[in-house]
């Protein structure tokens, strides 16, 4: 199997190339850790073979937990298939439902991470709640309060939390709170957003599984949905990561469209047997 590590907007990936398998990869949550340590990583992605696809794209954090969704990954396959010369356009089948790409007029990939999802049930939450401004204060340390996030699932759940100074903010104390709140049954990735003017973004994310990360894809897809929702800001954005800008809009339909730059910086040999 051919291995690669890319980032998108500094998201940093190891992509997997198993279509040839006959079988789904496997790897333990040991041996994605150590692959981690060894090629650090916020997450692991693997193309598989999928008769109602182009691909299926799996997902594991550097944790070794599988997840259903990674938007930025999302972008990293469809650009390197599209650089096999597969057209312009592209299906990837994925936990987190159906992922739709295109190839950029400048090179790169955008990918339609499917409709918002904006029911507590759907999130998930534990309990129902409004999700366009929840009732979750989020105590400060050394004091003060936030308050209102939203919550939508972009295929993984996420809490938006709108604030004045996203780099004020101590999210390696803050952000596993959150995650692991029992609020959230499947944990959570927490965003932290300020909106500026001329569509414009601040966001830092803490991701489940992961931490502090350069970009999330399905975060920033969530900053622009929460944002819009609470009358913040229109349909469309760029959102500025540590690591890069990623275009999103929030079309008419639901659907949430993320574009932004991709990186191949190297390929890597995986240990003899990983993934079974």
């Amino acid at each position: 199997m051919n291995a690669w590590a890319m980032n998108g907007a500094g998201n940093a990936f190891i992509l997997i190339d198993a279509r040839a398998r006959a079988a789904p990869l496997a790897p333990s949550r040991a041996a994605v850790a150590a692959l981690a340590l060894a090629h650090p990583f916020d997450q692991l992605l693997a193309l598989e073979a999928d008769d109602g696809a182009d691909a299926r794209l799996r997902v594991w954090n550097r944790d070794g937990g599988e997840v259903g969704a990674c938007g930025n990954g999302a972008r990293a396959a469809a650009w390197l298939m599209f650089q096999e010369g597969k057209g312009d356009r592209l299906t990837l089948a994925s936990a987190g439902g159906t992922l739709r790409a295109r190839r950029l007029a400048g090179g790169g990939a955008e990918v339609d991470l499917g409709p918002a999802r904006l029911d507590w049930r759907e999130i998930p939450l534990a309990r129902a709640m409004d999700t366009v401004r929840m009732d979750y204060p989020l105590d400060l340390p050394g004091g003060g309060r936030l308050d209102g996030p939203g919550a939508v699932s972009m295929g993984n759940p996420h809490v938006v939390f709108f604030v004045d100074d996203p780099d004020a903010l101590p999210l390696d104390v803050i952000g596993p709170g959150v995650e692991h709140d029992p609020l959230f049954p499947e944990r959570v990735n927490a965003g932290f957003a300020a909106v500026r003017g001329d569509g414009l973004i601040r966001l830092r994310v803490w991701e489940r599984g992961a931490g502090l990360t350069q970009a999330c894809g399905t975060g920033a897809a969530a900053a622009l949905v929460a944002a819009c929702r609470q009358g913040r800001i229109g349909r469309e954005a760029v959102i500025r990561a540590d690591g890069g800008d990623l275009p999103v809009r929030w079309s008419a339909d639901g659907h949430v469209h993320l574009a932004g730059p991709v990186e191949l910086e190297r390929e890597i040999a995986l240990p003899e047997g990983f993934g079974g």
